[in-house]
């Protein structure tokens, strides 16, 4: 039962990441996005992924159980690529910039 609601948290939590990778897509800007909370966010799903790896109950069922896993790297997978455009649109904001300047 607890893995069950375990990927109902995780199924929850990653269930906008591919909303906001196609937001963060299409704006072509960061306004309205937090790195700080992005890399936290990243680095929880790197520490999630991390204790499935070192549970030795986990990893020993790890063949009728694989599916937890997935949905971790899965939504590690959209957070970052939502931290690559976030590098991409910072730089796009920045030449908006300069344009806007000269």
């Amino acid at each position: 039962m607890s893995e069950i609601l375990e990927i109902i948290m995780i199924v929850s939590f990653g269930a906008s990441w591919p909303l906001n990778v196609i937001k963060s897509w299409k704006t072509r800007t960061t306004k309205g996005k937090s790195l700080p909370f992005l890399c936290l966010i990243f680095f929880g799903y790197v520490a999630g992924i991390a204790s499935k790896l070192v549970n030795e109950t986990y990893i020993s069922s790890f063949a009728s159980k694989w599916y937890v896993l997935f949905f971790y790297v899965l939504n590690l997978l959209m957070v970052g690529t939502d931290l690559v455009l976030y590098i991409r649109n910072y730089r796009l904001d920045k030449e908006r910039e300069k344009v806007c300047v000269q």
